[in-house]
């Protein structure tokens, strides 16, 4: 934290700074398999576009921060884990104006252990809804920056947790699938994979994107395309990818089976095949 490593009982930011006065900030969320940090590069290319997005001052160049990362990681003694990495404005006053923040840059990296669902989802399927909370307007707020403003999340999320299901899915102002509320989604039909292009308002996931080249790789078609409701119903296979989450399937939106109900054969090859990149790249922690 700005510096030091600390145990967690010790790292304490002010009330006055803006990541939590006003969610004024960026963060990334990075996986640590067996010693190796995936995509850690993709992840800070994506902090640094954000942090210039919102004007974000950077405390220190994206190498040092990489091997700030690594650093921290190494502390830990962790082989597997999951790295939440925050950029906030920094520490002002209680007005809006960011001229008035008189601290530089407030970073934090945190390494621990992250379950996102439970361990046999990944075998039986996700129970997934819709959520009547619509995504922001990426005119209104770009979900391509990667923001510490949550709340539209947040609130779909306290939807699924009303209909006691594991996810949602969060449609745009269009009526279009957008993402789930914290994965994007992709969908199976006829024996080619079709997931929402960015203009649908979504965050260009890194995992996403392991999923698309792993597509051309196993010579599956793939189209960036918009997605209907009624063509999640009705796919053949559904899943989610994010970095928690990594590629989970999905067997029932809305009380509709997807397919038979049960993860299907593309979905699974997937799998299969991302947890064997995950073990076999990456940037070696030491």
């Amino acid at each position: 934290m700005n510096g030091d490593f600390l145990p967690a009982s010790e790292a304490k930011i002010s009330v006055f700074d803006r990541g939590f006065l006003y969610g004024d900030g960026v963060f990334e969320g990075i996986r640590g398999y067996d010693g190796r940090i995936f995509r850690l590069d993709q992840h800070l290319d994506r902090l640094w576009r954000g942090a210039k997005a919102i004007r974000l001052s950077l405390p220190m160049s994206r190498e040092e921060l990489r091997e700030v990362v690594l650093e921290t990681v190494r502390r830990s003694g962790l082989k597997d884990v999951y790295i939440r990495l925050v950029m906030s404005r920094g520490t002002g006053d209680l007005g809006l104006d960011p001229r008035n923040c008189h601290d530089a840059t407030t970073l934090v990296v945190i390494v621990d252990k992250l379950s996102l669902y439970p361990r046999e989802v990944y075998e039986t399927g996700l129970e997934v809804i819709t959520c009547v909370t619509r995504r922001n307007l990426p005119t209104a707020l770009n979900p391509e920056v990667k923001s510490l403003n949550y709340l539209n999340n947040i609130l779909a999320k306290i939807e699924v947790g009303d209909a006691n299901a594991h996810e949602g899915l969060m449609l745009n102002h269009l009526g279009f699938i957008s993402e789930a509320t914290g994965d994007n989604v992709f969908i199976c039909q006829q024996g080619k994979l079709v997931t929402p292009p960015v203009s649908a308002g979504i965050l260009e996931g890194i995992t996403r994107q392991v999923v698309i080249e792993l597509a051309e790789e196993m010579n599956i078609p793939l189209a960036e395309d918009n997605l209907t409701v009624y063509q999640v119903y009705t796919a053949d296979e559904c899943f989610l990818t994010g970095t928690a989450a990594e590629i989970v399937p999905v067997r029932r939106v809305d009380g509709r089976e997807i397919g038979d109900g049960k993860p299907g054969p593309i979905t699974r090859r997937l799998m299969a095949r991302f947890k064997e990149v995950t073990l076999a790249e990456g940037v070696p922690v030491t």
